[in-house]
């Protein structure tokens, strides 16, 4: 029984962690929501996260990563999985343990903030390619509309998370 159960602690985050990279290839490929599709295939070390664990989140979001960077089309989409939406479960599972609202809130800000600044100091074409050009030309609105956003994000994935754990979650378990 030990066995098996170790068995699935490593088959269940690698398989999450493939369909992981096959959202994030076909990002790549889409005419248009890549960003949303991006945003799905970060869903999946979640559901590792909660299934499993911590570790088996981290063991999703490193083994996708690395292979979207090596065989995704878009590379923009792969580094979007790699720093912001992929790692993100684990950074929103442990700001949320304490229980406390507003040092939740800066933790995620704060890390999605700093992703966000690297994704567009390092990839800025490809970032402002990829927005509506109202957000395209201005700093000031750009960061504002990104941080609306992304609460937004954090919000429907908290109910997705909620609901796999009604739903998928004890199946898994």
């Amino acid at each position: 029984m030990r066995r098996k159960n170790a068995a699935v602690k490593v088959a269940y985050p690698a398989v999450l962690g493939a369909l992981a990279v096959i959202f994030v290839y076909l990002a790549g490929l889409v005419p248009t929501g890549r960003w949303g599709v991006v945003a799905l295939a970060g869903l999946l070390p979640a559901a590792a996260v909660i299934s499993v664990g911590l570790k088996a989140g981290f063991l999703c979001w490193a083994g996708a990563s690395i292979l979207a960077l090596l065989l995704a089309p878009d590379k923009f989409c792969a580094a979007l999985f790699a720093a912001l939406f992929g790692l993100y479960p684990m950074v929103k599972s442990m700001a949320e343990r304490p229980r406390k609202r507003l040092l939740e809130y800066a933790v995620k800000l704060g890390f999605f903030n700093a992703v966000f600044t690297v994704l567009y100091l390092t990839m800025m074409g490809s970032l402002l390619a990829s927005l509506p050009p109202a957000l395209g030309g201005s700093l000031w609105a750009l960061y504002p509309a990104a941080n609306i956003v992304f609460v937004l994000y954090d919000y429907g994935s908290s109910q997705l998370i909620s609901l796999y754990i009604r739903r998928v979650g004890r199946a898994v378990r």
